[in-house]
Formats: C-alpha cells, structure tokens, sequence
C-alpha cells in the first residue's frame, strides 16, 4: 500500500513539474512571438480630405467596433478588466501621446489591413480580420476621419494576459491577427451598397473575429473565461439566425441587444452595432439567411 501510494506520488510530482516546465516554455515562447517581425509590403493609399469621405469614415469608425477599443473621441478605452486580465485599446487621436501620430499612408494600410505595425511586430489585440477586407476607398476614408479627430490626452494601451493564455497563444491556440489574415489577398473591389447577400458578405468582415471564418460559432480564442461562445450564424440545429426569419426582427436585436423574448445578449459590441444604418443591416441579415450550413465551428 506505502509503495502504491509512493507511486503514486512521485507520478503526481512529475505531472506537475512538466506542467510548470511547459508553461515556463510556453512564457518564454510567447515573449518570442510577440516580438517577431511580420514582413507585410504594402503601398501607400490615397486619403481624401473631402467631407463626403471624412463622413464616411466616421460612420466606419462609429459602427464596426473602433470605439469599443479606441473610445468615442480616439484616446483609447479598457474593455477587458478581469483581475490579471487586462486590456486597453491605445491612443490613435491626432493628440500628444498617440500611437499613430508619426502614421504614414502605408503604416495605418499595415495596421488595419494586416495587423502588424510600423515597427514590423504584429499589433496582437488589433482584430485587422474585421477591417482586412474593407476596400481601398473604405479604409481611406476611415484613415481620413481618424487624422482629423479633435486632439486629446489619451491613455496608453494595456496588455497584461494570464499565463494560461499566453501559453495558448504561444502554441498557435490562440492566434493574432497577423498570424489569421492572408497577406496576399488584393483589396475587397467596390461593392454597391443595397439590401442584398453581396453588400451584406462586404459587411459581415466584422463579425469574423469572433463567430469564426465560417460564421459557425464557437469559443472566443483569448477571450476571457467567462465569455459565452460566440452564436452559431451559419444554418444548423443550434444556430442563432431562426429566431430572425426578417430584416425588421435582426435589425431589432442588433439596435437593442436584445432577443426576441427580451433576454439579453452578453459580450457583442453593441455600442457599435446600434449605429449601423438600415441598408447594412439588412444586407448582413440577407447574406446570412443565404449561408449553407457548415460541419463544424472554425475559430
């Protein structure tokens, strides 16, 4: 019995050291990684300056999730605060302090459109996913907004991630963008805008990030333990898109945050999506009642 249970022992013992090994390799590796440089080529895009183009740009920047992590006025804004899991979204208004203040044409193309600074290492928290496919006369547009924003005093980003997730992200579990985006792809071509699958596959981009490349749902990579997964909007037993059989009902929900039967949905930007004007909300909710379903979530 004393043997069994000496085994038994030294058997745990060695569990744990090579748990605390894998994970001080794991620290380390992920370190490495974040410092990696990304070779991204990229070309300077023409930025308008008139105001048809900068009010577009707001729009962009007001309905596809820019202030959940940047704030209304550009000085950067906390959106997870969890104990050891922190994360703040930096300065990018024109003001003192900001992390895009010495931006060139080709540095914000490098940011959004593919996730990876100036500097060559990948900007991490950034979901460039979402804003990969925005097409050149978008992405100018936003980039126009952004420089004229009012200065302000802005706050530094943050990023402090729990060990667990650092050594995810460490072994390709949880990936940053630049790691995700296909950096060959050419820019998203102009796409009319209208209640129609073909806008709405242009404005569903932004959703990616979290409901996966296929739309099929599934758990947040890196997101904080307590999050829901992310509703399956593909076709299937269990997905979200039944309870929206018309434009009027998902148009509701995406305004209001709220179901059908009046319960609440945890996590989506709702800041955000409140402010998509109807042609592409309807356009979105047309593109995904046209979806075939999938086998499985692809995160």
């Amino acid at each position: 019995m004393k043997t069994w249970i000496s085994r038994g022992l030294l058997g745990l013992a060695a569990l744990l050291a090579a748990a605390a090994t894998a994970l001080a390799a794991g620290h380390v590796l992920a370190q490495r990684k974040m410092q990696r440089v990304v070779d991204v080529r990229v070309s300077a895009l023409p930025i308008p300056d008139g105001a048809a183009a900068i009010e577009r740009g707001r729009y962009l920047y007001a309905s596809r999730g820019c202030t959940d992590c940047h704030g209304a006025d550009g000085g950067g804004r906390s959106f997870i605060d969890d104990g050891a899991f922190r994360v703040a979204g930096p300065h990018i208004s024109p003001g003192r302090g900001s992390v895009t203040a010495a931006y060139r044409s080709e540095d914000w193309v490098r940011t959004l459109r593919h996730g990876v600074k100036p500097s060559g290492r990948p900007a991490l928290i950034m979901p460039s996913e979402d804003y990969n496919r925005l097409s050149d006369a978008d992405l100018g547009a936003l980039v126009a907004y952004l420089k004229q924003m009012p200065a302000v005093e802005g706050r530094a980003a943050v990023l402090e991630l729990p060990l667990p997730v650092r050594v995810l992200y460490a072994f390709g579990q949880v990936q940053d963008a630049a790691e995700k985006i296909d950096h060959n792809l050419p820019a998203e071509p102009p796409v009319a805008e209208g209640a129609t699958p073909e806008h709405g596959r242009y404005v569903v981009q932004m959703c990616k990030g979290c409901h996966g490349a296929l739309l099929a749902g599934g758990r947040i990579a890196g997101g904080p333990p307590d999050w829901p997964p992310a509703a399956r909007l593909t076709p299937g037993s269990n997905s979200a898109m039944p309870r929206y059989p018309d434009a009027e009902s998902f148009t509701r929900m995406m305004k209001t945050g709220q179901r059908p039967d009046g319960s609440r949905i945890a996590v989506m930007p709702f800041e955000a999506l409140a402010q998509m004007n109807d042609t592409d909300l309807r356009g979105l909710h047309a593109y995904l009642q046209s979806l075939r379903p999938v086998a499985s979530a692809s995160r």
